[in-house]
């Protein structure tokens, strides 16, 4: 007697598990492209994807003012972005911290902190996290690295040991632009970012986004 509602009840399960197979990882996959964005920064711009055209390779990474994983990892994170300028790469940090519970992440900060060091790439302030969630950030910092045609080739850590850069072993942005600017395969696409959580409006400090997850999962012990 079933009939009509069990073919409804067929049709909404294969409808479901086509979702479920569409349904891409929250984090930016390799291959797709770069979302656009619009966003205001420290120098008083306001930016947006296309801004950066002219750019051969470009790195968007997702940073702020506060997390030891930044800040002890800033300096390598300029003296690779002054290697590769003239290569035609460009840089672009990205604040998308919630302000409430962090208020050294807001705007005037971002302006204070850049007038101190004066660091090589555009500063912008996502407010409503909308630029975080398209490109799925998991941490500060986490980089993306773009090719020419503003396909993901790179997406994870800077280097290995980002709160204690005098101990790090591996840069793998740099090894990324490396292989971009020669144009080469990457040699490892993907790798975990290391840093504090992304502070999500309205959220536990700790809260991540369900669908959120390692790039490379853990090796099992």
């Amino acid at each position: 007697m079933g009939g009509f509602a069990d073919d409804e009840r067929a049709l909404t399960r294969a409808a479901s598990q086509r979702s479920l197979e569409v349904t891409m990882a929250f984090t930016l996959q390799i291959g797709q492209k770069a979302p656009a964005f619009e966003l205001p920064a420290t120098d008083g711009k306001t930016y947006a994807l296309e801004s950066f055209k002219d750019a051969k390779a470009l790195v968007v990474f997702f940073t702020c003012n506060h997390c030891p994983y930044v800040v002890g990892s800033d300096e390598v994170t300029r003296a690779t972005a002054l290697k590769y300028r003239d290569k035609g790469v460009a840089f672009v940090g990205i604040n998308s911290n919630e302000t409430e519970g962090h208020p050294t992440d807001d705007f005037p900060h971002m302006i204070e902190r850049m007038k101190e060091h004066k660091f090589p790439w555009a500063y912008l302030r996502d407010e409503d996290q909308k630029a975080a969630f398209a490109y799925g950030a998991l941490r500060t910092p986490h980089f993306y690295v773009f090719d020419a045609k503003r396909a993901l080739v790179y997406t994870g850590r800077g280097v290995d040991n980002p709160r204690e850069t005098s101990q790090m072993t591996v840069n793998d942005l740099d090894n990324a632009l490396a292989d971009v600017t020669a144009s080469k395969p990457v040699r490892v696409a993907l790798t975990n970012p290391i840093g504090c959580n992304v502070k999500w409006r309205h959220q536990d400090a700790h809260w991540m986004p369900v669908d959120a997850c390692d790039l490379v999962p853990k090796r099992k012990p």
